[in-house]
């Protein structure tokens, strides 16, 4: 596919996205054998990651959504984690896995993370595509991780800006002139 002419450059193409996602779906396989955990996509932005991981794991398995967001002025996280669509499975007893498309500050995750846990999973674990370790603010590590990527603005295969590019094939760096 022709690079999108917002995209900078390609950071990870749609190969080496099903490449890591296969690996990711094989390790979560093993992790699962003989259980049968609740798999939670973080709507929006891993609704593309969900769907090719959960598609490549043999594990039984169900599936939920939550939306939920870490709110304030512009660009800068509260720190009050807002949800917008609460899980529907109870998931007390149930290993619970949760899907995530990025992880930066780590902020929205780590509130999530703590609510999820207090309604006494038997595990929670937490898969992410991207990891920018260098931007978390908190103490957010991911059980899970398919790609660890340098402090730039990502869009495609489910990551927007502005709810546009999320269906990018790949994960591309976006253009600073379009949103300086």
């Amino acid at each position: 596919m022709e690079k999108h002419a917002d995209v900078e450059y390609v950071m990870l193409s749609e190969e080496q996205i099903a490449t890591g996602v296969k690996a990711m779906a094989e390790r979560l396989d093993k992790l699962y054998d003989g259980r049968t955990p609740v798999v939670v996509c973080v709507l929006k932005g891993s609704v593309m990651f969900f769907a090719d991981l959960i598609r490549n794991m043999k594990t039984t398995l169900t599936i939920d959504f939550m939306s939920v967001s870490s709110y304030g002025s512009g660009t800068k996280s509260s720190g009050e984690l807002k949800i917008s669509k609460d899980l529907s499975t109870n998931i007390e007893g149930r290993d619970v896995l949760i899907v995530e498309d990025i992880i930066d500050s780590g902020n929205t995750l780590y509130k999530l993370k703590k609510l999820l846990n207090e309604r006494k999973p038997a595990s929670l674990n937490i898969v992410t595509l991207l990891d920018k370790p260098e931007r978390r603010e908190v103490p957010m590590e991911p059980e899970y991780t398919c790609f660890v990527i340098e402090d730039e603005f990502v869009i495609g295969y489910g990551l927007d800006y502005d709810e546009r590019y999320r269906n990018l094939p790949y994960v591309g760096v976006l253009k600073r002139s379009v949103y300086e």
